[in-house]
């Protein structure tokens, strides 16, 4: 039996290899390889709380393969920044055998090397207590952390189920070698706000290790993770796919040209924020009338934004502004953020400046707060009026109250410069 099966992995490998399909074995379980790509990828994790989804984290990795490893590297960033958990996995891109694990949080460091044994180091952060790795794992296994990205290798099609061995360290147990199972696969459909809808395969997998259940969306076509469902001691977090390489703008970017108009200039813009409130009414309602309505300064620190007014962003924001109005926003790529400039009010009294600018359109924005104050007349009674007992009239009689509330105020504007060494005088208000 054994020879019979050996004859008939070893045909198959051949008929493979001459219909051009390349697939890794580890065990009994077959991965084609050919699907292994780069990417990079942002991820919003959210907690179910009480019917809603809270955002707690954001997650990104990226994947980066050459002729001999396929590199999973992985950043998590709590809310507010105050966590950060950084992994790095290495496998063999042929075997997918693991090579190299290395993972750093708050809580503990991690270095695992993958050879004939397993070395390496697990640190306790919390306690100092370091615990040295030498481990003889006589089985072929996956890295616990690089599995989930090698399950679209997988022969996925609908009733797909298999085990895999994976190695997870941890000091407390005796053995580390455990089972990652995949317990279902089926079709669905993965619908996102910004590309529409996705067939996908829908994993279920049953990590042994851990006892936690993950549900995975993997675009049938190209493997990509959409969507991830964690279940564990009744808790639901999720995972989904921000699709920040999604861009409809069909405008040409040159980040360059754009860095060099805001740095190698010499024209300068000047400003001041503020806000006059608008606190009248009947005819004077919506004017605020000068020496009345006094202005409010933006505060100091106030950030101001900079934009090169290009083609490509007046596009975007053009796009933008009607896909919002339907409940979604498009992400600015990553090389037209970085050409964003900002600076901040210097003074009490609102003031700002950009430098080193070139000629050309920008775009100023800036939000800031301020105290708005509305009058409100309510009918408190009347008075009627009686000349020898016959009634003249009547008046009303009211009581006017003002109140304070705060108000947010955003303002933008097109600035242009002309040309070199020029200076730019601009004033972003708002009228409420």
């Amino acid at each position: 039996m054994i020879h019979a099966i050996t004859h008939k992995t070893g045909l198959l490998a051949v008929l493979l290899m001459l219909t051009g399909w390349c697939y890794a074995q580890t065990g009994k379980v077959s991965f084609d390889t050919k699907l292994l790509r780069n990417a990079s990828c942002e991820m919003v994790c959210y907690a179910e709380t009480g019917g809603g989804l809270t955002e707690i984290s954001t997650f990104s990795y990226n994947t980066a393969i050459d002729n001999k490893t396929f590199a999973i590297y992985t950043t998590l960033v709590t809310v507010g920044g105050r966590d950060r958990w950084v992994d790095t996995s290495i496998v063999d891109a042929g075997s997918l055998k693991p090579v190299y694990r290395s993972s750093y949080n708050r809580k503990r460091n991690l270095v695992l090397r993958y050879g004939k044994e397993v070395t390496g180091y697990y640190l306790d952060n919390s306690n100092g207590e370091k615990t040295v790795v030498k481990d003889q794992v006589n089985a072929t296994v996956l890295d616990d952390y690089a599995y989930p990205y090698l399950l679209g290798l997988l022969p996925l099609t609908s009733g797909y189920s298999t085990s895999l061995d994976v190695y997870s360290f941890k000091p407390e147990n005796s053995s580390h070698v455990k089972q990652a199972r995949v317990e279902e696969v089926k079709s669905n459909i993965y619908t996102s706000k910004l590309t529409g809808t996705h067939k996908v395969w829908q994993v279920s997998v049953l990590e042994e290790s851990t006892g936690e259940r993950y549900v995975y969306y993997l675009d049938k076509d190209t493997r990509r993770i959409w969507k991830v469902d964690i279940y564990n001691q009744g808790q639901h977090l999720v995972m989904l796919d921000k699709e920040i390489d999604f861009n409809p703008v069909k405008s040409s970017f040159d980040k360059v040209a754009v860095m060099k108009s805001l740095k190698n200039g010499s024209a300068v813009i000047t400003g001041q924020v503020f806000a006059r409130d608008n606190q009248n009414e009947g005819m004077l309602s919506g004017i605020a009338v000068l020496n009345i309505n006094k202005k409010q300064f933006a505060r100091e620190g106030t950030t101001i934004v900079l934009i090169p007014y290009t083609d490509y962003f007046k596009e975007w924001y053009k796009l933008n502004e009607a896909s919002r109005k339907k409940g979604r926003s498009i992400p600015l790529s990553a090389d037209v953020a970085a050409c964003i400039a900002t600076t901040t009010v210097y003074d009490d009294k609102g003031h700002f400046e950009f430098v080193n600018l070139m000629p050309g359109e920008y775009m100023l924005y800036t939000e800031f707060g301020y105290i708005h104050t509305s009058n409100r007349t309510e009918v408190v009674g009347y008075t009627d009026t009686y000349i020898n007992g016959l009634f003249q009239g009547s008046r009303t009689n009211t009581v006017s109250t003002s109140y304070d509330s705060n108000a947010a105020a955003s303002v933008k504007k097109i600035v242009s410069i002309d040309k070199e060494g020029e200076k730019v005088e601009v004033k972003l208000k708002k009228t409420l």
